[in-house]
């Protein structure tokens, strides 16, 4: 059935944000990936640098956040639809700036030792990213897509309890094995700051899902 020219002209209006969600999307995956390239470099002037393409990521993120921004100001949409656009841009940005916060703290407290739990952890925000970029292509399509991003959606949450579970299984070896106060809080620190970042993917899940069910 041909859609009356108002709804045509309202969904083409809807279509601009999407391309935009997916670039968001593939910038944080770029900022995840160096914070697995930055977490597993042991030399500490690479892994700086490793610190400022990030750094550059959170920037560029900032930027397409902001177009994002800008266009619902510009653009006609329903009041539904703004307020979903805007939360979802910001939790991804979110998203984002705890990547790049987990890596601040990783340069701030330069650790003696990486174990490799945290490594664990960010490969599961990489995975994170991943995810999210995945469902950000089948948005668009949400209603026809919908089974398809809710089984996505289910494996961040899975991600989530992993990672506290690794959390807690760190920290109860941080606190039985090391002696030195100022480098338990720098680990203390650092891991939070990478639990922090994996949680807000699961942020981004449920306002995806919140769309899905306004949508249905």
């Amino acid at each position: 059935m041909k859609l009356p020219r108002f709804f045509q002209l309202f969904v083409n209006k809807r279509r601009k944000f999407y391309p935009l969600f997916i670039s968001q999307a593939d910038n944080t995956l770029v900022g995840a990936q160096t914070l697995l390239k930055m977490i597993a470099e042991l030399d500490l002037v690479k892994r700086k640098s490793y610190f400022k393409e990030i750094k550059q990521t959170e920037t560029n993120g900032d930027k397409i956040t902001l177009q994002i921004y800008n266009e619902l100001r510009t653009t006609f949409v329903s009041p539904f639809d703004r307020e979903n656009f805007n939360t979802l841009a910001s939790r991804m940005d979110t998203f984002l700036d705890f990547i790049h916060d987990s890596a601040r703290r990783i340069i701030l407290y330069n650790p003696k030792e990486i174990d490799q739990r945290l490594v664990d952890i960010v490969h599961f925000i990489v995975e994170n990213a991943q995810v999210l970029c995945d469902i950000m292509t089948e948005l668009e399509q949400m209603h026809v897509k919908s089974k398809s991003i809710t089984q996505k959606c289910t494996r961040i949450k899975e991600i989530e309890r992993t990672v506290d579970d690794l959390y807690e299984e760190y920290m109860f070896r941080v606190f039985e094995q090391e002696k030195d106060a100022i480098e338990l809080v720098k680990l203390k620190n650092i891991i939070q700051g990478l639990e922090d970042a994996a949680d807000r993917a699961k942020d981004v899940c449920d306002t995806i899902k919140n769309i899905l069910n306004k949508s249905a």
